[in-house]
């Protein structure tokens, strides 16, 4: 008897899911694709153009502080060779001169970096909303369901296959897009 209904219920359970199999017969596959947005906004022509503007200016600054860690650790080489034939009063006045020096150092270096990446955003942040429309266009005259950003950190991409990635095809029609438009 037990095996009389495990036969029934294998046919109604076969017959329940024939429509489910038939509507995902005809069901069009669902096209998903990834695309590196990092390397989309600083692989085309005006990403080039903001990045080279901001290394310029910052390679100024760069130099800047490296001068000022080179002083730094010149004093503190004389304070750790002389510091035994100097007197106590001098070695103090050493050390102070470097403590202040680190300090000051530290605070311009975490000013230098939040106007770096104050720059960084307001340099890329209307690129970023046209990159958005051109990844927009290209999935929708492609038939892509779904992008998938793998150039943003956490993304939650583990696995996509080589044929699937769009960054080259989205930088080539971002610049033909906007190969006349100036950002503002």
């Amino acid at each position: 008897m037990n095996q009389l209904v495990r036969s029934y219920l294998a046919r109604f359970i076969a017959l329940a899911m024939l429509p489910n199999c038939a509507l995902l017969a005809q069901q069009p596959a669902t096209k998903v694709a990834v695309v590196n947005g990092q390397a989309v906004l600083v692989g085309t022509r005006e990403g080039k153009k903001a990045l080279d503007q901001l290394k310029a200016k910052f390679d100024t600054r760069k130099k800047e502080f490296d001068a000022r860690q080179t002083e730094i650790a010149q004093l503190e080489d004389q304070y750790n060779k002389s510091g035994s034939v100097m007197t106590a009063v001098k070695q103090e006045q050493l050390a102070n001169i470097i403590a202040e020096k680190k300090k000051r150092f530290q605070r311009d270096a975490q000013d230098a970096d939040d106007e770096a990446q104050r720059d960084q955003q307001q340099a890329f942040q209307p690129l970023d909303a046209r990159v958005n429309s051109v990844i927009s266009k290209y999935a929708a005259d492609h038939g892509y369901a779904v992008v998938f950003d793998i150039g943003t950190q956490g993304s939650q991409v583990r696995y996509a296959a080589t044929g699937v990635d769009i960054t080259n095809e989205v930088i080539a029609l971002y610049d033909k897009t906007y190969s006349d438009t100036p950002l503002k």
